[in-house]
């Protein structure tokens, strides 16, 4: 499974899940936020998904307008 645009769920992630996306500085998606993406979208999200270089800077520049 394709990770979904990441517009589509971030602004619907809780605050912990951004920070812990924005802050972990990995591409590499923990549990909760996978979680929290499935309920979001419907999308199966394996723990093989990763974020792009562009959904990281997207995921550090909207965290930075919310702080």
């Amino acid at each position: 499974m394709t990770l979904p645009p990441i517009h589509e769920w971030w602004p619907h992630l809780s605050i912990d899940a951004r920070h812990e996306v924005a802050d972990s500085g990995s591409a590499q998606l923990t549990e909760k936020v996978r979680a929290e993406i499935r309920e979001i979208t419907g999308a199966v999200v394996g723990m093989q998904e990763t974020l792009s270089d562009e959904d990281l800077d997207f995921a550090r520049t909207q965290s930075e307008a919310v702080d």
